[in-house]
């Protein structure tokens, strides 16, 4: 760095600059993804919290998902509609390392829950009668505070090696947000390690948890076809079915995220969405899933909600 290189104290939020004609209708887009996947998800937190019906483990790993999703989606959307009516796209360094953080932990915390969610799922279609036994009330909790500790811990690392970073080059975030590749980008030093570090524990956080529940999926429909009873089957296969929706849709997008970031033939403007598909379009259909083809959620918003029509 020479004596005479100026270094940014804050960052400039890009949004999509090729597309800049558009903002309005992507405010309005962005606006109805955030009121539908707030309302989706904080609805399925009340609805677990109030109904004694669903104080059960697989409702308890439900809210967490729920919960996730809900400080998902504020932790980005508020700051994006505002960057797309045109307001301060500006942020400061501490904030977007901040914002980078919270997302990412987030996401890594949503990542061994979903693990959690496939072995409650094993035990309830493998282990039936033992089930009361084996996901009790301190197993539970144990689970939760072990996928919150490990989501917020992982990221801490790489965060710690980019914040004393100088950045020089340039202040503009290509992005909808601040993300860890588009922010390191802009470091005026190799930032060869941070890479590596990054891309490895991304790695980890989501292929180990992914294998599990690969394993658990396994050992389940072994379970199913063992089954003689017809109606056992399409028991223990609608007990899953939710759960194996919400897992293939996680990881087919947490795949083009990674697909979006690598291959050098999509345009920009189409890196940052499909890059962004993971955060926008899961949190959405997560309660979508869970609400159409649960009936006791369906039956509890019937309850406290006073109508029918709301699923």
């Amino acid at each position: 760095i020479g004596p005479n290189t100026t270094l940014h104290s804050e960052f400039i939020i890009m949004g999509v600059p090729g597309l800049q004609e558009y903002y309005t209708l992507f405010f309005l887009l962005f606006l109805v993804l955030f009121l539908a996947t707030f309302l989706g998800n904080f609805l399925i937190v009340v609805l677990v919290a109030l109904d004694n019906r669903l104080h059960t483990p697989m409702y308890f790993l439900l809210w967490n998902l729920s919960f996730l999703d809900v400080l998902l989606t504020t932790a980005i959307i508020p700051k994006l509609l505002a960057i797309l009516l045109g307001h301060n796209r500006s942020v400061t360094l501490m904030g977007c390392f901040a914002q980078m953080y919270f997302i990412i932990s987030v996401g890594a915390t949503e990542t061994f829950l979903v693990a959690a969610m496939a072995y409650d799922r094993y035990v309830a279609v493998v282990k039936p009668l033992h089930y009361t036994t084996i996901i009790n009330t301190k197993v539970c909790i144990t689970m939760i505070v072990t996928v919150w500790v490990l989501g917020f811990l992982v990221p801490l690392s790489p965060l710690i090696l980019i914040t004393p970073l100088p950045f020089c080059t340039t202040n503009y975030v290509n992005h909808l947000f601040c993300d860890y590749v588009p922010v390191l980008a802009l470091s005026c030093e190799d930032v060869t390690a941070q890479e590596n570090l990054a891309l490895f524990l991304a790695i980890v956080s989501l292929y180990v948890p992914c294998l599990f529940v690969l394993w658990s999926y396994c050992k389940i429909i072994l379970s199913v076809i063992r089954l003689k009873s017809v109606e056992g089957r399409k028991k223990a296969f609608s007990m899953c079915s939710s759960h194996m929706v919400v897992v293939v849709i996680y990881y087919v997008s947490s795949a083009m995220e990674y697909i979006a970031l690598r291959v050098e033939s999509i345009s920009p403007e189409g890196r940052i969405f499909i890059g962004s598909l993971n955060f926008f379009f899961t949190p959405l259909i997560n309660p979508i899933i869970y609400s159409l083809r649960n009936e006791h959620i369906k039956s509890a918003a019937q309850r406290y909600l006073s109508f029918k029509t709301i699923f």
